[in-house]
């Protein structure tokens, strides 16, 4: 299945944040054997030399280990993997608050937005 991108940012770093996302949403599990460089450029429809790179900054985060004739791994390190939670979350929110504000709103606007869609959509969302 050859996956769409977005053509304003690199291709490595989509499939990088496609990958963390799997983590947090728990799709992907510590400890989890990741596609051969391979069978991942198959996959994604790109060149196996950006899954390397996807790969290689995996590991510089300390998301993924490789495993010398095994292949490449999710880390088990609980820590690391709750922190990149932390991490995406805080993100997320940043840029929600940042894209809200350029769109004029006060922080107290934001809230209350937030606040009203959470507990009204209660039962949709799961929250």
């Amino acid at each position: 299945m050859v996956q769409s991108f977005n053509p304003t940012q690199p291709i490595y770093l989509q499939i990088l944040q496609r990958i963390c996302r799997q983590v947090v949403r728990g799709e992907l599990k510590a400890g989890d054997k990741l596609p051969s460089v391979r069978d991942m450029a198959l996959q994604a429809g790109v060149n196996p030399n950006t899954v390397q790179r996807v790969y290689t900054e995996l590991e510089r985060l300390e998301i993924a280990e490789t495993r010398r004739g095994l292949g490449s791994f999710i880390t088990e390190n609980e820590a690391r993997l709750k922190q990149l939670r932390e991490d995406l979350k805080s993100e997320q929110i940043s840029s929600f608050i940042a894209d809200m504000e350029e769109t004029g709103f006060s922080p107290e606007e934001i809230l209350e937005g937030v606040r009203k869609d959470l507990f009204n959509n209660k039962g949709g969302r799961g929250v």
